[in-house]
């Protein structure tokens, strides 16, 4: 019997230790350590720290910056000391915190080691062979996949010991493992695997969701982890590198101060900012009033932290209600744009694409769309002939010749006038018609489409996905106009673009799916199916798409085919939005500058290709509040909140909370591992400085000239300076407004919740309306502390204090 599905099994469980990377162009947020999160949090930074050789924890110098900024209640500090035995004052443990990440970096560095240049040599040509259409001489034999195409180049690599015997080795790449490992027990094979792969944690992690994926390109050109494997031991072998992992690598050397201490730290910093917002949540559950009527309007915005700050514009600016939903408004969907040369799966990560969507042109608006490919050609045309100027430097000498003045005059402008590009890009883009003007979503199922993914929906799906929107959120009414509000980022020469769209849309725009939950809802067989449902849509309610743009905080509404009727509507509302948009520019950009200058400096951020940070992204995260609007409405969380609309009365067998707890929940937890782990480590979880990054085949970006791929965050993402974080690195603080009881039933039914939970990886409090709006603290073991009541002293009309850090 053949033991390559058991050598498989075992190389799959050891690529776990990795967390999977997307490509650039796509970014999508995951937790580095996601293989660990089967272990309590301090056991899981410890073993991460050996595999990968990244630090857990903020330095002490971080911790330092929050105790003398008040960001750490001295009681909850000196409490948490106590339990964990500490009797010395907070600066002479931090004094003794320091001291421990002195030793911990105080090591002897090593250049050119043997495994080294195997990494060196690995690298080169998985950049070849993953590149996504950016060499201009593409790797020959990419068809016949990564392992065979490697046998096929390597024999000429004048770089490889021995390189003609390549040519020799098996065909099948486990049978080059079985090889390479001969000589070691098949019991250490596990723990060689692992070693192997967290070399290259970020090449491992984009061949390991590449391969599952299998997506276009793997399907054009196929590459394994056992054909990546098997490629690195044989260079191994070659350069009498290490296979096992008691070779050039060794366990860090922890004492007392290095693990617990930072996590006692860590935790009081935690119970501080939760505790702040606990308390007024409770106090806002006790005064929660009824609704005052019918609004003019309601938006539906992303839970995405960036749309707290506008959503508290909106409502201040009109009769406005809006209410958060994860931003891929609940249909898993491909979608290929008009002009797109690629389909994207705009849907989390959690879940796999359904439905195939494309942007169909409607025959009335053939000028519309005549117009926007004249357009568009030029500045394709542009963009090919700058594109040429880079790669061919006679072409660029004589084009530099001839029109050397004007192009001078153009990069001069985009370098030192930022601000007068964004007005000329702004004018274009005025007279240029968007593809959503003359395209309509195929979201009609159409059982001629011969793609793998069908295309469109049936009317039973369209009423699902509707019906899941509005009982997810506890929607009882509907106003003229409901907006289906997407989000995408507006930003100049940035590799990490797609970090700063839509996570829950897999880093990708969500005008898209706005579109089509917009086009399902005012579909009158859809509407018709909810009335049945009890989902009582009224006659005069239009639905409508817009985008939410994060740089500028413009949003733009896709209202072209509003009928007359609510044309008054949609103009008040633009109108608002304008308002809404001045208000919280100025409070993005700060420094008590007037509206108009913050516009001024939102846009510019968006056009300068030399800004680092055109806008701060989800930096900042640290909570996650599933609860009606009210809850939150007369709060200031300054961005630093996702929020889920729910409202419990109106889900009274839990099924609504037990998907929000099973999706968003997990997804908001991906996202804030990510920016705790990339502000810890940003050299090891994040991706250093974007100064010195370059990036590669369109897949990621190297620091220098080559060697990993880097996954996470750059610290312009996360530094307000260097050594100053601007995120502040907490895990995740859970709140949810709902019968404990209920919370408690879905916790114990799902065991990947159990396991967050239990392993300290985010935090849970539940605010119960049902026991006089008392908050409980989740302990473990399903077990709960009750740990505030709410101030009733307090009418329901009195501003409340924000909870944000200052």
């Amino acid at each position: 019997m053949s033991t390559n599905p058991a050598i498989e099994d075992r190389i799959d469980a050891a690529a776990e230790a990795v967390g999977s990377a997307w490509p650039l162009h796509s970014f999508v947020t995951a937790n580095p350590l996601a293989g660990f999160e089967d272990r309590p949090f301090h056991e899981a930074v410890a073993a991460a720290e050996r595999v990968l050789g990244g630090d857990g924890y903020p330095s002490a110098d971080v911790f330092r910056r929050a105790w003398a900024d008040g960001l750490i209640d001295p009681d909850v500090l000196e409490a948490a000391l106590t339990a964990h035995g500490y009797d010395a004052d907070p600066e002479t443990l931090l004094d003794r915190m320091e001291a421990a990440d002195a030793d911990a970096t105080d090591t002897d560095a090593h250049t050119d080691t043997p495994t080294d240049r195997v990494d060196a040599i690995l690298t080169k040509w998985l950049s070849a062979f993953l590149d996504q259409g950016r060499a201009e001489w593409p790797m020959p034999d990419r068809e016949q996949g990564f392992y065979a195409a490697v046998r096929a180049v390597a024999p000429h690599d004048g770089d490889v010991p021995d390189a003609a015997s390549l040519a020799d080795l098996p065909d099948d790449p486990v049978d080059a493992i079985r090889n390479c490992l001969d000589q070691y027990p098949v019991g250490q094979w596990a723990d060689i695997f692992e070693f192997q792969f967290a070399a290259l944690p970020g090449w491992t992690g984009f061949v390991a969701q590449r391969a599952a994926d299998g997506d276009d390109w793997q399907s054009a050109y196929p590459i394994t982890l056992p054909g990546y494997l098997a490629v690195r031991l044989v260079l191994a072998d070659r350069f009498d590198a290490p296979i096992e992992p008691d070779g050039e690598r060794s366990a860090p050397t922890t004492t007392d101060d290095a693990v617990p201490l930072p996590d006692v730290w860590l935790t009081a910093w935690e119970a501080t900012y939760r505790d702040e917002l606990v308390d007024a949540l409770t106090d806002e559950s006790a005064t929660l009033a009824d609704d005052d009527g019918r609004p003019d309007a309601q938006l539906v915005f992303c839970i995405d932290t960036r749309s707290e700050v506008i959503r508290r514009h909106v409502e201040a600016a009109g009769n406005y209600e809006t209410h958060g939903y994860a931003g891929f408004f609940g249909v898993p969907m491909r979608y290929e744009g008009y002009d797109a040369d690629v389909a994207v799966d705009a849907c989390p990560p959690i879940l796999d694409a359904q439905h195939r969507v494309r942007d169909r042109p409607t025959r009335p608006t053939a000028a519309a769309r005549d117009e926007y490919d004249r357009w568009h050609g030029v500045l394709k045309t542009g963009k090919r002939v700058v594109e040429g100027l880079k790669s061919n430097a006679a072409t660029a000498f004589s084009f530099v010749e001839s029109a050397g003045t004007g192009y001078g005059a153009a990069l001069a402008a985009r370098t030192l006038l930022p601000g007068r590009l964004a007005d000329l890009s702004r004018a274009v883009d005025a007279r240029a018609p968007d593809a959503h003007e003359f395209c309509t979503p195929s979201v009609d199922y159409n059982p001629d489409s011969v793609h793998p993914l069908r295309e469109g929906l049936t009317l039973d799906e369209k009423v699902e996905y509707a019906a899941t929107a509005f009982d997810l959120m506890g929607w009882e009414q509907f106003a003229r106009l409901v907006v289906f509000t997407g989000h995408a980022s507006e930003t100049t020469n940035n590799p990490f673009a797609s970090s700063l769209d839509c996570g829950a849309c897999a880093g990708n725009p969500g005008g898209p799916n706005a579109r089509v939950l917009a086009a399902i809802c005012n579909d009158e067989a859809v509407k018709a199916e909810l009335r049945d449902r009890g989902i009582d849509v009224p006659e005069d309610t239009v639905f409508v798409a817009a985008e939410h743009n994060t740089t500028t905080d413009e949003v733009d509404l896709y209202a072209d085919d509003v009928p007359e009727s609510h044309a008054a509507d949609i103009e008040r509302l633009r109108a608002d939005l304008d308002t809404a948009r001045a208000g919280a520019a100025a409070e993005r950009v700060g420094d008590d500058v007037d509206a108009e200058s913050a516009l001024r400096e939102t846009e510019r951020r968006a056009a300068d290709w030399a800004e680092p940070r055109p806008e701060w992204g989800l930096a900042g995260n640290a909570a996650f509040v599933v609860g009606p609007r009210g809850l939150t409405a007369d709060l200031d969380l300054d961005g630093r909140a996702f929020l889920h609309s729910y409202d419990w009365s109106t889900d009274p067998d839990g099924d609504a909370l037990d998907a929000i707890m099973t999706g968003p929940m997990v997804v908001t937890q991906w996202i804030n591992a990510q920016y705790y782990f990339s502000t810890v480590d940003t050299a090891v979880y994040g991706s250093g400085s974007k100064v010195t990054q370059n990036p590669v085949g369109n897949v990621g970006v190297y620091q220098g000239n080559g060697g990993d791929l880097l996954t996470g965050l750059p610290s312009q993402s996360l530094m307000a300076a260097d050594d100053d974080p601007y995120h502040q690195p907490l895990r995740l603080s859970t709140v949810i407004h709902a019968p404990v009881d209920r919370v408690t039933g879905i916790v114990a039914e799902h065991e990947n919740l159990t396991g967050l939970l239990d392993n300290g990886w985010l935090s849970l409090t539940v605010v119960d309306p049902t026991r006089d709006h008392r908050a409980f603290h989740y302990e473990g073991d399903l077990s709960w502390d009750a740990v505030s009541a709410p101030d009733v002293s307090r009418p329901a009309s009195a501003p409340t204090p924000s909870v944000a850090d200052d």
